[in-house]
């Protein structure tokens, strides 16, 4: 809107007054949210794990509630024990979708957890 009215005055020769030409929105990417796994420079963590026992399904969704992208390798769980994987990735899944976050998998052997503020586009 404001570079339409900006290249109008151009074409005409017309000068706009301060208050026209002083439009700006300020951001704050800083971290805003308070997220440790925001950075300064409002950058996302991605975190990549393995998923070795069903024990490690309590740290994956420590990064993921601090708002980091979690690659998880489930290969090793996938060729110990098939049932504590289908344990883990249940547990996984209903508070990954709790939190309004995603989970997809990626090949065979990697899913991809994301929270909230990230989006997954299929």
């Amino acid at each position: 809107m404001v570079l339409k009215r900006f290249k109008r005055g151009i074409k005409s020769g017309r000068t706009y007054p301060a208050s026209e030409k002083d439009e700006y929105i300020e951001v704050d990417v800083g971290g805003a949210s308070g997220s440790p796994s925001l950075s300064a420079h409002g950058k996302i963590g991605i975190r990549i794990e393995s998923l070795e026992e069903f024990s490690d399904s309590e740290k994956i969704l420590r990064f993921l509630r601090e708002g980091s992208i979690v690659m998880l390798k489930i290969k090793t769980l996938k060729e110990k024990d098939l049932s504590e994987l289908k344990r883990a990735v249940d547990r996984l899944k209903r508070t990954v979708l709790a939190q309004n976050g995603d989970l997809v998998g990626v090949e065979q052997d990697w899913l991809l957890l994301v929270p909230e503020h990230a989006v997954v586009h299929r």
